[in-house]
């Protein structure tokens, strides 16, 4: 497992690197994370590419041990909201002197999420057939 944690932080250190370097407003940390998710669909891609025939079996693109490690940090995720609600108590006032333009940005943020995600879905099944048309497969589960 030290090996797949050193594989985070390099890709973190290159996420950073890139970010001071190109001076993108982007944190450095989640251009690694983009890196590390390039990475892992690039060597799953070449897996694949690689084993034309039916009966090889496909190894996984992430090693056994990176994934034991995100499964460890995705189970102690909650732990990283301990620090922002301590946040959002200390900052108190500020949040009651600023409640209407929060709540209304929050309101139209969610609304413009809701109408951007309704367009993009319009426009991706535009051309695939109604789903009473698709057929159920005699109500077998596939």
């Amino acid at each position: 497992m030290p090996e797949a944690f050193l594989t985070l932080l390099l890709f973190q250190f290159l996420g950073v690197i890139a970010q001071r370097a190109l001076a993108l407003p982007i944190p450095g940390p989640v251009i690694g994370m983009f890196l590390l998710a390039g990475m892992l669909l690039w060597r799953k891609a070449r897996q694949k590419s690689a084993s034309d025939d039916a009966t090889v079996v496909e190894a996984p693109a992430a090693s056994p041990a990176l994934s034991a490690l995100a499964r460890s940090l995705i189970a102690c995720l909650g732990l990283l909201f301990v620090p922002a609600g301590v946040g959002l108590v200390t900052e108190l006032p500020v949040l009651g002197v600023n409640a209407v333009p929060i709540v209304a940005s929050l309101f139209g943020s969610t609304v413009l999420g809701l109408l951007v995600t309704a367009f993009v879905m319009h426009r991706a099944t535009h051309h695939a057939p109604a789903p009473e048309q698709v057929s159920d497969a005699d109500g077998q589960v596939l």
